[in-house]
């Protein structure tokens, strides 16, 4: 089941059963925008019903339970290992392979040899109902109809392997800066080759939503591996956390694409005024939604952008990418055509209404279109009014400015180094409708590589399915092979 998070992400706990929003619950992952409003909404909203307020712990913890627990609900055919973390007044529940940390558990009552607690912010009712012997916990976690065996035992839940994530000490200066953008200060991190330079340099431009300077999701950050790989390679790499993220001023939700491709060229200006950087080799790296980002704040620099990389970066307007996801992930769900037809009609009309600046028209559709597609459910299993109306709002922070965005005429005007490569195995921008666009639209650039890796998700790691659902239990970040092309792509160059 799902809960939809303050970054923006959705996450997932039990996977559900025999419902078409609920199948598609674990992949609504944040990227460029996964499945709009209707199954996005209704997988941030919650399929199942949100929980019921929940009550206060009837008591302190006693000390014998205090301190953290390890285990497992026994999911058939894909066990998930959870952690709980018990203090005197309350505690908090981890489920790593779904990228989840820290939410609370509420209703706890540890009495008399029993275990009971409540998750209220994921919907289903979702909780736990058993027994204390010794040093193990057991009994049954019960979310949306769903009743699954749990163990607990003392110990540590270990975090996911991520094998590439560097750590300290590092063979690289590595500082954290602020400097100015329109009215507010943006934040990051700097790092920079052992040496005077002066050094190549380039800033990195997260997807979309919310994100932090190592664009941190599913357990991975993605930018703090592709950072360290291209210092390491003697690069400069200036990552920031967004507008109103982390220590980043500003008002993500305020932003459109003209204000964010302003802020990446803030960093530019940042970084030309540093004396161990070369102002006349600063390049833009966008990743997802910052594939769009990119060519437009090149498009604008007046020469002041060296290159650009564009990872799995859309070269077709919102609109279509959005109908493209809702197709791939509703037919990778098991979902009937008949629905996924209506699906993407209902994609079509909403970007007409929001391209013709009719936003409360398309408040109108959305409401129209969860409530049909809510009445299929339960009573009880339906998010309230007040929930619903909240992911429609959040979701209108991402498409007002997505849907009507065209990217053709700032890739066209591209004149400077472009690499830009697509996972073949993914379902956010898919390579197959993106790739043959871009290269068409930069065929008059002399220094245009486009290039689609097969068997790469979104993430560009190694996938099976390319379903955002596995994107946290992949060890791999940020699949070597693409790490080896960016920087052999820059050495060539810079």
């Amino acid at each position: 089941m799902t809960r939809e998070r303050a970054d923006g992400r959705v996450a997932g706990v039990v996977p559900a059963r025999g419902h078409t929003t609920g199948r598609m619950r674990a992949a609504i992952r944040r990227g460029l925008v996964v499945a709009l409003v209707g199954v996005a909404a209704l997988a941030g909203a919650g399929c199942a019903a949100q929980a019921e307020p929940a009550a206060p712990a009837t008591g302190p913890v006693p000390p014998e339970l205090v301190g953290d627990w390890k285990g497992r609900i026994e999911v058939p055919g894909s066990p998930l290992d959870i952690g709980i973390t018990l203090t005197t007044d309350g505690g908090t529940f981890d489920l790593p392979a779904q990228g989840l940390a820290d939410l609370p558990l509420a209703d706890l009552r540890t009495g008399g040899g029993t275990f009971a607690a409540a998750l209220p912010d994921v919907p289903g009712g979702a909780r736990f109902d058993g027994t204390v012997t010794g040093d193990t916990i057991s009994g049954d976690f019960t979310q949306g109809g769903q009743k699954l065996p749990f163990a607990l035992e003392r110990g540590t839940l270990a975090p996911p392997a991520r094998p590439q994530e560097p750590r300290p000490p590092f063979p690289y200066r590595s500082e954290d800066v602020t400097y100015p953008a329109d009215g507010f200060d943006l934040a990051g991190t700097l790092t920079t080759p052992e040496g005077p330079g002066p050094f190549t340099a380039v800033v990195m431009i997260t997807g979309s939503g919310p994100q932090d300077r190592d664009e941190a999701l599913a357990g991975h950050k993605p930018f703090l591996v592709i950072a360290d790989s291209l210092t390491r390679a003697g690069y400069a790499v200036l990552r920031v956390d967004d507008r109103g993220v982390g220590g980043s001023g500003g008002d993500y939700a305020a932003g459109r694409y003209d204000d964010m491709a302003a802020d990446v060229l803030a960093g530019v200006s940042y970084l030309a005024g540093r004396p161990e950087i070369d102002p006349a080799r600063i390049g833009l790296f966008g990743h997802s939604e910052g594939g769009y980002l990119a060519p437009l704040a090149a498009e604008r620099a007046a020469g002041a952008v060296a290159f650009v990389i564009m990872m799995a970066g859309p070269a077709v307007d919102g609109e279509a990418i959005l109908a493209r996801q809702n197709e791939l992930l509703l037919a990778q769900a098991g979902v009937p055509q008949t629905e996924i037809d209506a699906q993407v009609a209902y994609v079509r009309q909403l970007a007409q209404l929001l391209r013709t600046g009719d936003e409360e028209g398309a408040r109108e559709l959305t409401r129209t279109r969860l409530t049909e597609q809510l009445a299929s459910l339960p009573e009880d299993q339906r998010p309230p009014a007040e929930q619903v109306d909240a992911q429609i709002e959040a979701s209108f922070v991402e498409y007002r400015r997505l849907v009507p965005y065209d990217p053709a005429p700032a890739l066209s005007a591209l004149s400077v180094p472009v690499l830009a490569f697509y996972g073949g195995a993914d379902v956010q921008v898919p390579a197959d409708q993106s790739e043959p666009v871009l290269t068409e639209l930069l065929a008059d650039n002399p220094d245009a590589t486009v290039r689609t890796l097969p068997g790469l998700n979104h993430l560009m790691q190694p996938s099976a399915t390319g379903a955002p659902a596995e994107y946290a239990t992949i060890e791999t970040t940020v699949a070597p092979e693409v790490l080896d092309l960016v920087t052999g792509w820059l050495r060539e160059r810079f």
